[in-house]
């Protein structure tokens, strides 16, 4: 579905991605993980047309995305759900989705993706009225997520979705999204979580300063002494 080949990005003259490539077929849940400044919310922005790569190609579907604008991405189906929610404050939590709605598969399936996001958050049909920075962060990152959804997306990359949540908050969320993608929703994830992450996904791949230094399934992933003491904090005994 989405192929990543070779792709690297520029800021400045410094290099935030050097030759990254990644894939993600249909139905899959992918994971990127790594430290802060690794260039993973670089990548997720490149994907989705917000910043322009020096060089590489991305595909989806089949058909290059470098050509194409943000808009015009989102119209194939795919959805960004930024780091740190980025609700729109100032809108209620119902405009909130509907903003999200945008996209013409959003519009066809409008009343079908309403009640799908209220299965998967019933707060956020009870708020529906409320203004969206009134809400809890987590409750914002629900707005978040169903925001991505009411495009009825054919690729969800979600970016962070456990950042600066409780715990508990942060295991709903994580519970909700492994719904969305048992419901057939492809997902590409980035996470500081790492073991919880990488527990969902059919596939992993690390990012450390711009680069791809390991991928595999989880069962690799998680045997691997970098990634063991690394980000879970493990050591062989």
């Amino acid at each position: 579905m989405l192929e990543v080949s070779n792709l690297s990005v520029s800021y400045g003259g410094l290099r935030a991605l050097t030759d990254v490539s990644l894939a993600v077929s249909e139905g899959q849940f992918v994971t990127v993980v790594g430290p802060n400044g690794a260039g993973k919310s670089t990548l997720f922005k490149t994907i989705s047309g917000v910043v322009r790569p020096t060089s590489g190609t991305i595909t989806f579907q089949g058909q290059s995305l470098l050509a194409l604008s943000a808009a015009e991405r989102a119209h194939l189906g795919i959805a960004h759900v930024p780091e740190g929610r980025q609700v729109f404050k100032t809108l209620s939590v119902l405009e909130n989705l509907e903003m999200g709605a945008y996209p013409k598969a959003g519009r066809v399936n409008w009343n079908r993706s309403l009640d799908r996001i209220h299965a998967l958050f019933p707060i956020l049909a009870e708020r529906a009225n409320q203004m969206a920075g009134t809400l809890s962060g987590g409750e914002q990152q629900m707005v978040a997520i169903g925001r991505g959804l009411a495009c009825a997306p054919k690729l969800l990359m979600l970016d962070e979705p456990s950042m600066g949540l409780a715990p508990a908050v942060t295991d709903t969320i994580f519970e909700r999204i492994s719904q969305i993608h048992a419901d057939g929703v492809t997902i590409l994830l980035v996470e500081q979580r790492v073991a919880e992450a990488l527990e969902l996904s059919d596939h992993g791949y690390v990012l450390e300063t711009g680069h791809v230094v390991l991928e595999g399934p989880y069962d690799t992933l998680m045997a691997d002494d970098r990634v063991r003491k690394s980000y879970l904090g493990l050591t062989d005994e």
